[in-house]
């Protein structure tokens, strides 16, 4: 095969695998829909269902405002690592409510990764200490994120959290739920970043690998022989 072709070839390889890294979530950043203030979730975020309750739809720096409801104890960043909109949602069992998005197109048996950032503060004007996470599902899969143990008063910065699921069919539904504790002492958990991508088979990785080093060896012998 010649340089160029070879090249070309391992070019496809490439572009195949990155077309598999694809984010499959809609509107996993939650920058969808504008908003100049925390507005309920429910409704209100494209491609997301549920979220009624104290779930809220939030733009940059509002989460430790105290003009704006549910506002955590500050100071605390304005934006996330992903930048924009985020979710800010109550963690007390009374209050919150799971939030979801169908996702096709699956491949039975695949593994697909999440990854997301979450953060976690204390409601304002309330005292004791408070545990914040995520309960995250993917069809019949569950994990639940690292937890926040947080004094009274505190916030939990932006964290990167991954996870790799395997698909049992080609649609599941990937569901998040704020838990926290206590419920007197409202825990907030925020999030934002979600994606969820295939993850390439090994033997694709091989394929990918042994294709770059083919493409090294053929240009070393194309130097060769232009030198002689």
């Amino acid at each position: 095969m010649r340089f160029s072709h070879l090249a070309i070839a391992v070019a496809a390889i490439a572009v195949g695998t990155t077309a598999n890294a694809a984010n499959l979530v809609i509107n996993g950043s939650f920058d969808a829909d504008t908003t100049a203030t925390k507005i309920n979730f429910q409704g209100n975020v494209t491609g997301w269902t549920g979220g009624a309750a104290l779930t809220f739809l939030a733009p940059p720096g509002s989460a430790d405002d105290p003009a704006q409801y549910l506002a955590v104890y500050g100071p605390f960043e304005d934006e996330s690592p992903d930048g924009g909109n985020f979710i800010l949602a109550d963690g007390d069992p009374s209050y919150s409510d799971a939030f979801s998005q169908t996702i096709n197109g699956l491949t039975i048996g695949g593994k697909y990764k999440i990854d997301f950032y979450q953060a976690a503060g204390q409601q304002l004007g309330f005292t004791g200490a408070t545990t914040e996470r995520w309960s995250v599902t993917f069809g019949t899969e569950n994990f639940l994120s690292d937890m926040f143990e947080l004094p009274e008063a505190a916030v939990g910065p932006w964290e990167a959290q991954s996870y790799t699921f395997t698909a049992t069919s080609v649609s599941q539904v990937l569901i998040f739920l704020a838990v926290g504790t206590p419920g007197g002492a409202p825990p907030i958990s925020m999030l934002d970043g979600v994606s969820l991508t295939a993850v390439p088979e090994p033997a694709t990785w091989a394929l990918l690998i042994g294709g770059f080093a083919m493409v090294g060896v053929a240009a070393r012998r194309r130097r060769t022989t232009v030198v002689a």
